[in-house]
């Protein structure tokens, strides 16, 4: 046979007979005959095998291989290796319903004959959600793809040769299978997408509504995390871009005369005159007093955001001499990267501190953050960890309970420049010597996909790569999530932008590192 469909007869009670049989169905009414079925049996009694026998019109050989393991590595092995077949479906309808669209084995043929180097075709599908369907459009593959959330659909078509080339799967990855084996596939072969214009999805998902959170890769297990990063250290050595512990490190720049404070904290604002003041307050309480806020309003002259600035500097009704100083810059161009590199020309501290407009410093945070600067020359950065609090509609605010402080404690001395390449995020608040931003500079949007995302992960990236990253573990920010915040009720448009933009970046990276090692 030219292809293996591999699926699962799962055990969860959710997942009736009936429905399982109604996905075969879609297999057996595939255009290309050319094929054979292995069903992963994890039922404790398997009760369709005569079922299947009656809609098996056309005698397509039918094997069940029975379950003894939850590792999905064990499981995919024994089915890749169990045949002889030049290619291997694999349909992971584990937890979820899906259906073939009868010309998908078809149209996968023709692109694995058509791509010759390609070891894993993947593609767009539809997903019906509350008896509505919506396309889904998965992003192409580069080398920056090593997020180990990446989406990759749930019909996976892979060359045998491939599998083989790379081992087929490690049975000691037991939460990351997958992940796993995409990367070292990758390392040899052509990852292919096959795109969906309209009504060129090549198969269903029928799922439960799921709304977006950007703090998920947090929430995730500790033992898969740690898996992960495994995974990815293995695929980075391979590809010559895992920077070894301390490699590359040197020292920060000096200040230059300009520094005659101690930290400049610079806040991007767009229309949000509400929120503004408690950011520049908590500037003001600070235990340091040896800093400014340097607020850059990015909405023009009729910007509310303006007026309330105001009211801190000489003049206003909440100016104090005797507290930090408030400086303002206008521009009328949304560029956060413009705001960060302008504030920065004008900082007269030796370091910048993030805060956005409508979160919080702790009192003691630039102490903190100072402190860690002070222990080592080579520290280009300093991350804190901040604690994550929601406002309602009403104005009230409290800690989230799921997750009520971030300290990404993924990031380790040894290996988190690495891990920072597989998630989001790095922590927060992040503090960088003003003359290594006038070095570098801020992305002002001139990469592709970058819409005012991600120009401090790519900070981050860049910096990691040549200094060490200091971090602050106790919570020194507070982040108040709203409904008018970037990252509250994000569509799926959005969040594939966001993700193009970092996956760039990541892209762009990767290629520095394997640089630098050579």
């Amino acid at each position: 046979m030219s292809v293996n469909i591999i699926l699962h007869y799962p055990e969860s009670s959710e997942y009736k007979d009936n429905i399982f049989l109604e996905i075969i169905k879609s297999v057996f009414n595939q255009t290309n005959q050319n094929f054979e079925i292995t069903i992963l049996n994890s039922k404790k009694r398997n009760n369709v095998v005569s079922r299947i026998d009656t809609i098996n019109s056309k005698s397509i050989k039918v094997s069940f291989i029975t379950v003894e393991t939850e590792n999905l590595s064990e499981q995919l092995n024994t089915a890749f290796q169990n045949n002889n077949a030049k290619f291997q479906l694999y349909i992971d309808n584990r937890t979820q319903e899906i259906y073939l669209k009868k010309s998908a084995l078809e149209l996968l043929i023709i692109a694995a004959e058509n791509n010759k180097n390609a070891g894993l075709i993947y593609a767009d599908y539809e997903i019906l959600e509350d008896n509505s369907i919506k396309e889904v459009h998965l992003l192409k593959h580069h080398i920056g793809r090593v997020r180990d959330n990446q989406d990759y659909g749930k019909v996976l078509f892979f060359k045998k040769e491939a599998l083989k080339s790379c081992g087929y799967l490690s049975p000691e990855v037991k939460y990351n299978a997958l992940y796993d084996l995409r990367l070292k596939i990758s390392q040899k072969y052509k990852l292919i997408h096959i795109a969906n214009r309209y009504a060129g999805s090549l198969y269903r998902v029928v799922a439960k509504a799921k709304a977006q959170n950007v703090f998920d890769y947090l929430l995730a297990g500790k033992q898969s995390q740690f898996e992960a990063e495994q995974i990815l250290i293995n695929h980075l050595k391979q590809i010559k871009a895992y920077l070894k512990p301390g490699s590359h490190y040197s020292k920060r720049p000096e200040p230059d005369d300009k520094s005659t404070l101690k930290a400049s904290i610079i806040i991007p604002v767009n229309n949000r005159p509400v929120f503004i003041s408690e950011a520049v307050k908590s500037v003001q309480n600070q235990t340091v007093t040896d800093v400014e806020v340097i607020v850059v309003v990015n909405g023009g002259n009729s910007d509310p955001t303006i007026e309330s600035v105001k009211q801190f500097m000489p003049g206003g009704k909440k100016y104090d001499a005797t507290k930090p100083e408030v400086q303002l810059l206008v521009h009328d161009i949304n560029n956060l990267g413009l705001c960060f590199n302008s504030g920065a020309n004008i900082a007269r501290g030796e370091y910048y501190v993030q805060l956005d407009s409508d979160d919080r410093l702790k009192p003691d945070a630039v102490e903190k953050i100072l402190k860690v600067y002070n222990s080592d020359p080579t520290i280009g950065m300093v991350i804190g960890s901040y604690e994550v609090w929601e406002k309602d509609d009403k104005g009230n605010i409290k800690q989230m309970e799921d997750l009520p402080v971030v300290t990404h404690d993924e990031w380790t001395e040894e290996n988190g420049r690495n891990n920072l390449l597989r998630i989001n995020g790095a922590g927060a608040p992040r503090s960088i010597p003003i003359s290594l931003i006038k070095e570098i500079g801020f992305s002002i949007n001139e990469e592709p996909f970058a819409r005012n995302y991600g120009e401090d992960y790519q900070m981050v990236l860049k910096i990691s790569e040549k200094h060490r990253i200091g971090r602050v573990w106790d919570p020194i920010y507070e982040v108040i999530r709203h409904s008018g915040g970037t990252d509250h009720s994000i569509d799926q448009i959005t969040i594939d932008r966001n993700d193009e933009a970092k996956d760039y970046m990541r892209k762009e990276s990767i290629l520095r590192r394997i640089d630098l090692n050579s």
